[in-house]
């Protein structure tokens, strides 16, 4: 055997016979598996009556039956495909021609985002605002040139899928397998097919299920969601507090000391905690699913917990060293009133950093100890 196609279906009896008798055409000896989703209607009866095989999944959402689906599955590829006929799989030759071992591909999605998809197929926010913008999410957190992340029509190799490790239970998985497959730099191939507009309600909530989508793609790079924030606010902050050192901040004809400089203090420390949180997400991906990240090895080789200890330690003393001197300053003048307000910010700030420092690398010493 060498197909599985598996269909999600929840209360799709109208379709769930067409998609079948349709799959049967194109592919007469694949395994047709249809994961009940929870219907209360006759679709599992109508797809058992015309030879399908059927699961119950009793967990809700697509991504819960299509990871059902794949557990049973049978053949050396694995076809998705919704059961509303949104996807023509009379189409399928247009997906299956990539099939070979020239090619090799490990995944291969049918791009609906073309002009050959049917007027009222997908509403207006979808088509133009929201599968757009999710797919262009996608190119740029993950280097790909993938028009449609969201398409629910591909061929995956099943060797392929196993190394994927799919945990997602919601619409969300079609991206959790594009990024994953992506990490683990397997060959996906995309081409054009025709979108229909489906019969019956749609299951589809769209922002809820577009943040799940946002929310996959964030969770898995850490540089974006972490090191660009954190870099930026470190940046901004740091340099705030030291061009308050030598010259004060005009606006407008006011004098502004005490307020920049708090602001460039919280700036700073922000920052430098999300930057933390980049090395703590990117080590424990390294360490528990064995990603391969160069920057993080350098980093780890550059910054071991004896050097955390010792950097840490000398921006403490240079914060302590700028405290005595004000502190020497401020007794030189009979402990009256003197304005070093902006040294005394970033004398703490330097302080409270070097705390961090050694904290932080207990905690990626924590986190890059590999398990035996």
């Amino acid at each position: 055997m060498k197909y599985s196609i598996i269909l999600p279906c929840k209360n799709e009896e109208d379709t769930v016979s067409t998609v079948i008798l349709k799959a049967r055409k194109i592919l007469p000896d694949a395994e047709i598996i249809v994961v009940d989703n929870n219907s209360t209607d006759n679709s599992a009866k109508l797809a058992r009556k015309i030879g399908a095989k059927i699961l119950k999944e009793p967990i809700p959402g697509y991504g819960a039956a299509l990871l059902q689906g794949f557990k049973e599955a049978g053949g050396e590829y694995v076809i998705m495909c919704d059961a509303d006929n949104t996807y023509d799989l009379l189409e399928l030759p247009k997906l299956l021609k990539y099939v070979n071992e020239k090619n090799n591909y490990d995944i291969i999605i049918g791009n609906r985002m073309n002009k050959n998809m049917k007027r009222e197929a997908m509403p207006f926010m979808h088509k133009y605002l929201g599968n757009p913008f999710l797919s262009s999410i996608m190119r740029f957190m993950f280097n790909n040139n993938i028009k449609d992340s969201q398409s629910g029509l591909r061929i995956i190799k099943k060797s392929s899928l196993e190394k994927l490790n799919l945990q997602s239970s919601g619409m969300e998985i079609a991206s959790e397998i594009i990024i994953k497959a992506l990490k683990l730099n397997m060959k996906i191939k995309e081409t054009n097919i025709t979108y229909y507009p489906r019969i019956g309600e749609s299951k589809l909530r769209s922002f809820n299920d577009g943040w799940k989508h946002l929310k996959m793609m964030l969770l898995y790079s850490p540089d974006h969601l972490f090191l660009i924030p954190g870099i930026t606010l470190f940046v901004l902050g740091f340099l705030l507090i030291t061009v308050l050192l030598f010259q004060k901040i005009q606006f407008f004809g006011i004098t502004l000391v005490t307020h920049p400089a708090i602001i460039g203090s919280l700036m700073t420390i922000l920052g430098f905690q999300i930057m933390q949180l980049w090395a703590y997400a990117k080590t424990y991906r390294v360490t528990i699913f064995d990603e391969r990240d160069e920057l993080i090895s350098k980093m780890h080789k550059a910054i071991s917990l004896e050097n955390s200890m010792i950097f840490g330690s000398l921006l403490i003393l240079l914060g302590i060293i700028i405290g005595i001197i004000i502190i020497a300053t401020w007794i030189q003048r009979d402990l009256g009133k003197i304005d070093y307000f902006e040294k005394s910010i970033f004398a703490l700030t330097i302080i409270v950093l070097g705390i961090q420092t050694i904290f932080s690398g207990f905690m990626l010493s924590i986190l890059g100890t590999k398990r035996s």
